[in-house]
């Protein structure tokens, strides 16, 4: 069974992150409820943490980061991010952006 966060288009994959900034590190905080919240170690200015949180995301699914656009939520800690990433499935993607 697939998380409430993650799910398909007809085109992409939809993933609703909760963003923390200025944490020590970046890592996957928690997989439960409806967001992936995410602790990301870029200040929330001028747009790094938007930026380190793409960076985070497309390292994570080894996908280049063009693949990945934030289509909500770019001034807020919740966010939608659209993954373009033909031939997978959504527990391919999820067990990828849950592996340590």
């Amino acid at each position: 069974m697939t998380a409430t966060w993650l799910s398909k288009t007809k085109n992409s994959f939809r993933i609703a992150v909760q963003v923390s900034p200025n944490a020590r590190k970046s890592e996957i905080a928690s997989a439960k409820g409806d967001v992936l919240r995410i602790r990301l170690q870029a200040q929330p200015v001028d747009g790094k943490a938007n930026e380190a949180l793409i960076q985070f995301i497309a390292k994570k699914l080894r996908i280049p980061r063009k693949n990945i656009v934030i289509s909500h939520g770019l001034s807020s800690k919740r966010k939608l991010l659209e993954v373009f990433l033909p031939e997978s499935t959504l527990e391919e993607i999820e067990k990828r952006l849950l592996s340590i």
